[in-house]
């Protein structure tokens, strides 16, 4: 096993330990976003066109991709709070390989994603969404909903580390709340001024939403779209590529570097 697998593996197991020590945080992770769907779905529902279920069945996708995206967010603490409690300083004085850590870190919020997704796709079916397409579409979805946030999760390590600080990485965090209202994961942009429906289809966030809901059975791309919500399957890998192949870089030579 080479140097950078077995030292990621083991980041990955004091990471998952941290999650296991801090249960009540995962608790809060995995029902913040079943409240929002019964919060949206029956109260905003019945304010939209679309009728209570159809706007479930909108919604759900999008409120997986709005999840994915906190990845920005709990990576950026994570991070900013070990080097904050300079954990990050003390595992540089080790020989381990410098990507190690926050590789571990990453693969550590994906499995806590993957796992937190079950309950709320239970959820879903439970107030009316379903899965209309063939099952390995609906495999692809989630494989593509597992990479955002993998290539979110990144982002929010890179901030954290510059940050360096867990109280402005928890203020800057909570201003990701923004990005799913900037796109098409809880309304239709098709009424929306031209600007604004540029702005939001140009938003990573709706073209992995429009993804999912094309592979999952549930509608298709609108048209006249920009072309990243045009061609969504597309359009999300890469959107993903281009995140990933920025942040990687920037996160490990932020670690290397102790965030400065």
């Amino acid at each position: 096993m080479s140097a950078l697998a077995y030292d990621g593996a083991a980041m990955l197991g004091r990471q998952l330990r941290r999650v296991r020590n801090n249960p009540a945080l995962v608790v809060l992770v995995q029902t913040m976003p079943i409240t929002m769907l019964l919060f949206f779905g029956y109260v905003f529902g019945s304010a939209l066109a679309m009728p209570g279920e159809e706007y479930r069945t909108f919604l759900v996708p999008g409120l997986l991709v709005a999840t994915a995206a906190n990845g920005i967010m709990t990576g950026m603490f994570q991070a900013a709070q070990d080097t904050h409690r300079g954990v990050m300083d003390r595992f540089r004085t080790l020989p381990v390989s410098r990507a190690a850590v926050p590789l571990g870190q990453a693969l550590a919020d994906l499995v806590v994603s993957a796992v937190g997704t079950v309950p709320f796709l239970l959820a879903g079916l439970a107030v009316g969404w379903r899965i209309e397409g063939p099952a390995v579409r609906a495999v692809a979805a989630l494989g593509l909903l597992l990479l955002f946030r993998f290539a979110c999760t990144w982002i929010g390590i890179f901030l954290g580390l510059l940050t360096r600080n867990e109280e402005m990485a928890g203020q800057l965090g909570s201003a990701t709340f923004m990005l799913p209202l900037l796109s098409n994961a809880y309304i239709p942009t098709d009424d929306l001024p031209d600007w604004l429906r540029t702005l939001a289809e140009w938003n990573p966030l709706s073209a992995v939403t429009t993804a999912l809901r094309d592979l999952f059975g549930n509608s298709s791309a609108p048209e006249g779209a920009a072309w990243p919500v045009a061609h969504p399957v597309a359009g999300s890998l890469a959107w993903c590529g281009v995140l990933i192949v920025v942040f990687v870089p920037l996160a490990l030579r932020g670690y290397a570097r102790g965030g400065r």
